[in-house]
């Protein structure tokens, strides 16, 4: 009754480095990490090798056991050799991501208490120096290394401290994940992921800092196979993206459900040479799954649900014609290996068959709480009595869902205002009060508008007192704290603040408000920051739309049908950027492979993030030799 779990066994004991010790003892000279486009590659032996000399690097720093040890490292043979050294350590590797503005890097330090920071070579390996801590060591993964170094004489059990994952927090204050060994273990034990074997080319596309990179790392280490570090999506075209995977035999991937998406509506028969599929991170789209499963299906394509709480698998489905045949929704399936997956009311009792209440997580791969924030930890890991009498912790996951008839679980939607986009967890209170810490604005709202590759962030803010537009700034300055991808793409202002009968802030109105004015920025779109009132919806039609603007450029003209279609955006201007009119990395990546086939010419979807504005790129294209 709104409960159920897999077949349990005995995960085994100590540290998941453990695992891959045995990986190495059977085969040392396979390759365990290879870079597809430098074409660095290490062994087994050679990866055991360097990741002792990164544990010998610990101790002799005096990093504690459990302490956490920040890696500031892109995707590669290096992060490998990180992860690997620190739990040889003891300690717990914490990924920061590479992209997320220096303040938030800053704070995520200051928060975990850090005792080491492994960085790249060069003065500044990544996109913004780290204002941490001098006392704080920093050093980088040792090169080459002929012999195994001692490890320290540190225990390693299952519940030591594997990893931290941070994700956003409520508070304004990102809530790191404390992970033991235990789960991870788990996760790479579990049946729908235990089919990986020695042979298996593992494609690694994962933001370490992304809990999809847990599996990518552990998983292909633990099995004996190859790890094959793959370029963003964004930093090559879509075209080539698919053409290593297959070049490169790829044969097991976890995708983001935004990338799966985007893959699926611009080269669905991309994925077809893979033998096992994961995806997840947001909910999957029926209609993306069954384009992918016409024209070029995988071996097995799986739909998978876990927060970072319980170690990214916690539920699969396999999707194939057959399962999703009569069915309007993907379900999230069934429970992994050892999960308890219950469905929960308010006063945690299960609902009845059928019925809708909070979705609970139990079993081994349940973290073991937030780093240094107990409160937090006692109000989302519960203790739990199931009706056969077993207790438990379980994971309060805030996700809606209800047990199908047929057993499997259907994501419903959130209890709370958290959502997920581009595979980003984001706790919309965050950016609110991020924006309102600016003191450019006394209160701040914000929406997430859409689903899939077009979904977007929408903010409203009250006006100052000064009736001064600050939305520009505001954007500006959000830009600075925040990682892009929590960012509004617009801000509507709002003159006076709606209020409900108990005389708070009439969030439901605002919400309504939010929605009217992204969709009317939708029919009539300006620059980023435009609040709603700056167009009158009485305003006379402009003469100059009487005539094609791009008549006398074919480029400019071509560029523009995609970004007004993928963007959902009927006017695009020469002078409009992609960023204001809502673009993202995802969509990036779509206007990219279709300007390359329109044009006849290789484009990079960053050339499309970069450029001021339209104008500019079609400049940089004619400049490229193309002509129409």
């Amino acid at each position: 009754m709104g409960s159920s779990s897999a077949v349990s066994e005995e995960p085994g004991a100590g540290g998941v480095h453990r695992i891959v010790e045995a990986r190495l003892h059977d085969n040392p000279d396979a390759v365990a990490v290879r870079e597809a486009l430098t074409g660095v590659e290490l062994s087994y032996q050679e990866l055991w090798y360097r990741a002792g000399a990164v544990a010998g690097q610990l101790a002799a720093h005096g990093v504690a056991p459990g302490r956490p040890v920040a890696v500031d490292l892109d995707r590669g043979a290096e992060l490998a050799v990180a992860l690997l050294g620190i739990a040889r350590a003891g300690a717990a590797y914490l990924p920061l991501d590479g992209h997320a503005p220096a303040d938030r890097a800053a704070t995520v330090l200051k928060e975990a208490g850090v005792g080491a920071i492994i960085v790249g070579e060069g003065p500044a390996p990544r996109s913004r120096p780290l204002d941490a801590d001098p006392a704080v060591p920093r050093f980088t993964v040792p090169e080459a290394v002929r012999a195994d170094t001692p490890a320290p004489d540190v225990r390693v059990d299952e519940e030591s401290p594997c990893c931290v994952g941070y994700t956003s927090g409520s508070t304004g204050v990102p809530k790191g994940v404390l992970v033991p060994h235990r789960a991870v273990r788990d996760l790479v034990t579990a049946p729908v992921h235990g089919d990986l074997h020695a042979d298996d080319r593992v494609g690694s596309v994962a933001n370490p800092a992304f809990d999809a990179a847990t599996w990518e790392v552990w998983g292909a280490l633990t099995a004996g196979a190859t790890l094959v570090v793959l370029p963003s999506v964004v930093d090559v075209d879509l075209q080539r993206w698919a053409a290593l995977i297959r070049d490169e035999g790829i044969s097991a991937m976890l995708l983001t459900t935004s990338l799966f998406h985007m893959v699926a509506r611009e080269a669905p028969g991309a994925l077809g040479s893979l033998r096992l599929l994961f995806v997840g991170g947001e909910q999957l789209e029926l209609p993306a799954v069954r384009r992918v499963l016409a024209e070029g299906p995988p071996g097995r394509l799986v739909n998978v649900y876990g927060p970072t709480e319980t170690t990214v698998l916690a539920t699969y489905f396999d999707c194939t014609e057959a399962s999703l045949a009569d069915r309007t929704r993907v379900p999230i399936g069934h429970p992994v290996r050892a999960a308890e997956i219950h469905v929960l009311d308010d006063a945690l009792t299960p609902v009845a068959p059928g019925g809708v209440g909070e979705l609970c997580v139990g079993g081994p791969g349940v973290a073991t709480g937030y780093l240094g924030q107990p409160e937090r930890t006692a109000r989302s890991f519960v203790p739990y009595e199931a009706s056969d009498g077993t207790r438990g912790t379980v994971y309060r996951t805030g996700d809606l869902a209800r047990q199908l008839p047929d057993g499997a679980y259907e994501f419903i939607g959130r209890v709370d205002r958290q959502v997920k986009l581009r595979g980003f967890r984001i706790e919309l209170e965050e950016i609110e009060g991020a924006a309102v810490a600016t003191g450019l604005t006394e209160a701040a709202f914000v929406e997430k508008i859409g689903e899939g590759p077009s979904a977007k962030l929408v903010g409203a803010c009250l006006a100052p007192a000064s009736g001064v537009d600050v939305t520009a700034e505001l954007a500006r300055r959000l830009g600075g704290q925040l990682p892009s991808y929590m960012v509004p793409a617009q801000w509507l202002t709002l003159d006076t603040l709606p209020l409900g009968s108990t005389g708070k802030a009439d969030r439901r109105h605002i919400g309504e408000l939010i929605g009217a004015f992204a969709s009317a920025q939708e029919q009539r779109p300006g620059p980023a920051g435009q609040s709603a009132d700056a167009v009158p919806a009485d305003a006379p039609p402009d003469d100059a739309h009487a005539v094609d603007p791009f008549e006398a450029d074919p480029v400019e003209a071509r560029i523009a049908g995609v970004w007004a279609e993928l963007l959902g955006t009927p006017d695009v201007s020469a002078s409009d950027d992609f960023i204001s009119l809502g673009g993202n990395s995802i969509v990036a990546t779509q206007a990219a492979f279709r300007l390359s086939e329109l044009l006849g010419t290789p484009l990079d979807p960053t050339d499309i993030l970069l450029a001021a504005d339209l104008a500019e790129l079609a400049g940089q294209i004619r400049a490229a030799g193309v002509r129409l």
